[in-house]
This record gives structure tokens, sequence and C-alpha cells, in this order.
């Protein structure tokens, strides 16, 4: 199984063991859309509250260094968007993760 296929059931079960695993002590999520960033603990509390619900998961490329994934994400407010996310890895972890969302019509 890849790291973004790990990471998509990590935040499908909300998995805290495995999101520790996969995610870098240094990890950095950036959200473009908003300018937010995040970091590995911020991260995890966000997916174990379960208002990430992806479909239509989508591994674009995926190599030791780097992953792009797409997915429809649906939020607890019922806010729909496409979002594009671009991974990179560092030591076998998932160092970093940067966004672009689109909103999609209710």
């Amino acid at each position: 199984m890849s790291k973004l296929e790990k990471y998509s059931a990590a935040i499908k079960d909300k998995d805290e063991t495995a999101m520790n695993e996969l995610l870098h002590d240094d990890f950095k999520f950036t959200m473009h859309k908003s300018g937010n960033s995040l970091g590995k603990a911020d991260v995890i509390k966000w997916a174990m509250s379960g208002d990430i619900n992806q479909d239509k998961i989508r591994i674009v490329y995926e190599n030791d260094e780097v992953g792009i994934h797409h997915s429809f994400v649906t939020f607890d407010d019922g806010n729909v968007e496409a979002v594009m996310a671009v991974y990179k890895y560092k030591d076998g972890k998932i160092i970093s993760l940067e966004t672009g969302a689109t909103p999609m019509p209710k």
C-alpha cells in the first residue's frame, strides 16, 4: 500500500496511530485557499474529528519523494470542495502537504 493510500485510510478510519506514523514530526500543511498552515498535531486532531470525508480519491502520481492526490471532500458543515493535494516525503514520512481547493455546488 502506498503512503497516500495509507494516509487516506487513516483519515477514513480515524486511525490516530497510523497518522502519527505517516506524518513527519516537522510536518506542515499549507492550505492555499485560506492561507492557513497547520502542524502535525493540528492535522491529526482535525482528521480524528471526522470533519474530513473524502470521496472519489485518486492518486495522480506518487514516488519516493512526492505524491499528488485528488478527491472531493465533504465537510461537516455540508460544504464540498474538489481538493488537489501535493505531498512531499522525507525520511519515509510525509513532511509537507499543500492543497488547492475549489468549492463545489451543493
